[in-house]
């Protein structure tokens, strides 16, 4: 069995931060959020990184995180493009955007040839989740059904002070596999945790230990097989009533395995704090939080000089 690889989407542009989040320091020695990832996922055991980026930002990209990653992880670069479809479709003429998360990791397709975690590259995730998910795709090869994974947090450790965010509530069974999730789009912190449908004139609670899902996700290469086979069904929809904003979305994939009964998705719970930045005022605390953790010795100050 191939060892896990690590699959990084990078190839958003952060439009509510207002830049390129991905390349923006946290760290006291210009390390960004994607350097501390990478350093728990190198140390629970993960060697091979594949980086889904934007040909336009390659440059800055590979400056700032791929060389210093280099030293330490095998790197690869692909290409989300809004022009990798199936044979014989073409990208509507209205299309701005790539097409979404799914479409994100299959742009690794040509790269991964085993188990691969996928994850988003301006979410910190802590180091438990990476060792949690290396642990399970290393145990864990398909057999009758397709044996899958995510890593669930706390709602009440992925909420932003400074707006609402988006949040994939999952619903489990009593073995802690996932029986779906839903995606809420607008949760707000409160108190209470509270998200809403119609943009605020209506408000329903959530509890605080609801288990969400922040994309981060564990795969065999099956799943890069499926999302590519049901990728044509997506279009032909998106064609006929959204061609410009539709997206085909990674847990969308998940949720039709699972209704098929072809897929076992095993929740790992993480009791880590989430940390993002979703807002450019969420900046201060992600920097704050990673200072802690550096002084408490999670981390040493200069991630890669100490290595």
């Amino acid at each position: 069995m191939n060892k896990p690889v690590l699959v990084i989407m990078a190839a958003g542009m952060g439009s509510r931060y207002g830049g390129l989040k991905q390349l923006d320091p946290v760290g006291g020695h210009g390390q960004v959020i994607l350097d501390y990832s990478i350093y728990d996922a190198r140390r629970a055991g993960f060697e091979t990184v594949v980086f889904v980026i934007k040909p336009e930002i390659e440059a800055d990209f590979r400056s700032l995180v791929g060389e210093r990653v280099a030293k330490v992880m095998d790197v690869k670069y692909v290409y989300q493009l809004k022009e990798d479809l199936p044979e014989g479709y073409t990208v509507p003429t209205e299309r701005v955007k790539p097409w979404g998360t799914a479409q994100a990791a299959l742009a690794a397709r040509s790269v991964v040839d085993g188990p691969f975690a996928v994850v988003n590259a301006d979410d910190y995730y802590g180091p438990a989740a990476y060792q949690l998910i290396y642990d399970y795709l290393r145990t864990h090869p398909d057999g009758e059904l397709y044996e899958y994974a995510m890593v669930g947090y706390l709602l009440k450790n992925t909420v932003s002070e400074n707006g609402t965010v988006a949040r994939g509530v999952c619903e489990e069974t009593e073995d802690h596999c996932l029986e779906r999730v839903t995606e809420r789009t607008k949760i707000e912190k409160g108190p209470p945790l509270r998200f809403t449908e119609d943009d605020g004139q209506t408000w329903m609670e959530l509890p605080e230990d609801t288990i969400v899902s922040l994309n981060m996700w564990g795969f065999n290469r099956s799943f890069l097989d499926e999302a590519w086979k049901r990728f044509p069904a997506f279009l032909d929809k998106a064609a006929a009533e959204n061609p410009a904003k539709a997206e085909y979305f990674l847990p969308s994939v998940v949720s039709q395995l699972l209704e098929e009964g072809r897929a076992r998705v095993k929740v790992l719970r993480s009791e880590d704090k989430w940390y993002g930045v979703t807002y450019r005022e969420d900046k201060p605390t992600v920097e704050a939080a990673i200072r802690a953790m550096t002084e408490a010795g999670l981390y040493p100050d200069n991630l890669w000089e100490s290595r």
